[in-house]
């Protein structure tokens, strides 16, 4: 089996570091230490420690299974259910430390970089494109009330899931998810 790339590594070193750690505690050398590549080697594939920021946001975001919101073979607040579901359990498997890395670089990093700033934003314009959408089938199709507004629900749902990964770090508990899921299915997206 061929070894990934140079730059493969430092990506997935990269993503690592930064969920693991946060952006500020994943120094260049930190990140090209567990690569296992040479520090001088970063600067051949990125131009900047931001430079590689946004490339893990891009990464991370695949690892959302966010193509999975678009599935229209699966009724929409099924798929929906199921996205935050699996986001709910991959917290749970890494024992409610990380949170969620947009979220994270939101609030460490984006207020002091441009660039992550605008990942960041285009990260969650994406994602809540995606939720709203699902909502606007479920609209269609009577399971919402009709007068739910989609876009600013998904923004809603978005906001209210960040929160609730910030609560269940905070708690070191699952109980958040709970909460979550019986407001946002049980109450807010309910005919």
């Amino acid at each position: 089996m061929a070894r990934r790339s140079m730059r493969e590594e430092i990506v997935e070193a990269g993503l690592e570091q930064f969920h693991a750690h946060g952006y500020s505690a994943a120094g260049v050398k930190n990140i090209t230490d567990a690569a296992g590549v040479p520090k001088g080697s970063f600067y051949n594939h990125f131009d900047s420690k931001e430079a590689l920021a946004v490339v893990a946001l891009e990464r991370y975001a695949e690892g959302l299974r966010l193509r999975e919101l678009a599935d229209t073979s699966v009724e929409p607040l099924t798929r929906l259910r199921a996205h935050f579901e699996f986001l709910r359990d991959e917290n749970v498997r890494r024992g409610i430390t990380r949170g969620c890395l947009v979220g994270n670089f939101s609030a460490e990093v984006a207020d002091h970089s441009d660039v992550i700033h605008t990942a960041v934003r285009n990260s969650f314009r994406q994602w809540a494109v995606l939720i709203a959408a699902a909502l606007g089938e479920a609209r269609r199709a009577g399971t919402v009330r009709a007068d739910l507004d989609p876009e600013t629900t998904a923004r809603f749902v978005l906001h209210a899931w960040e929160g609730t990964l910030l609560g269940a770090r905070a708690d070191r508990s699952a109980e958040a998810f709970d909460s979550f899921f019986d407001l946002v299915f049980g109450t807010l997206l309910v005919k």
